[in-house]
């Protein structure tokens, strides 16, 4: 939609996102008590859906077993982003309510980006982009080497991330290495500034994964693409997500 705004020499009209998709209900209350009056942009929003069916449909970790050998690894790259990753965590109890009035704050365990030492169930310190996948790659190799074969690693990362030679290596590597137990999910708002013919998924498929492409506010559909690797391949799943942010 828009609007006119009128000025003493002329009328301006500014056009304004339409309101985005109603919240996982659970995630509300945690993401306004953490906004706390702020404006949160379409970085954080483009998230919370992804972060959701993983954290209530997929994932086995829970706030008891942040330490468990056997546990699942989520690897949030796009670090920037972490206020709905908080949001989730306390949603699922892994975060004391009362951590979230003081995110940011010289005292907080809450800072612009996550911690691994100072938030449970955070599993890597992320900031400078292009980092996590590696990250990811090394931890999947870590658990082969353990013969730990029921843990899946995944890495949550945007795709204007992907211009980073870094992740050019990691995709390569864990394509030819097999990682079966690794999966990419790549959040596309189409914010690449060199992007890939045929998509975000044929970077990945021309070095051997599997892929799905979907609607990244679609539940049911992410969480058929989040476990629909074949067992035999590294797995990324591209969740479009392009629209409005929240009101």
């Amino acid at each position: 939609m828009s609007f006119n705004l009128q000025t003493s020499h002329m009328t301006v009209t500014i056009a304004t996102s339409p309101p985005g998709p109603p919240l996982p209900g659970p995630v509300g209350a945690p993401l306004e008590r953490l906004r706390a009056g702020r404006d949160f942009g379409p970085n954080v929003y483009s998230t919370i859906d992804v972060l959701w069916v993983l954290y209530d449909r997929i994932l086995r970790v829970t706030p008891q077993r942040v330490d468990d050998p056997d546990r699942d690894r989520f690897l949030l790259s796009k670090g920037h982003a972490v206020a709905g990753f908080y949001a989730v965590l306390a949603a699922k109890g892994f975060l004391p309510d009362d951590w979230l009035d003081d995110q940011g704050g010289p005292d907080s365990r809450l800072g612009d980006h996550p911690d691994r030492l100072l938030v449970p169930g955070v599993e890597i310190g992320s900031g400078s982009l292009g980092h996590g996948l590696g990250l990811g790659v090394g931890t999947a190799l870590g658990l082969r080497a353990q013969g730990r074969t029921t843990p899946r690693v995944y890495v949550l990362l945007g795709d204007a991330e992907l211009d980073e030679g870094s992740n050019h290596e990691a995709i390569a590597y864990a394509g030819a290495t097999g990682l079966a137990n690794l999966t990419a999910v790549v959040l596309d708002n189409r914010s690449a500034s060199h992007g890939w013919p045929g998509g975000a998924a044929s970077r990945f498929t021309v070095n051997g994964w599997t892929a799905a492409t979907v609607d990244g506010r679609d539940h049911d559909a992410l969480h058929t693409a989040l476990t629909g690797h074949d067992g035999h391949r590294p797995h990324v799943v591209v969740a479009i997500v392009t629209g409005g942010d929240q009101p």
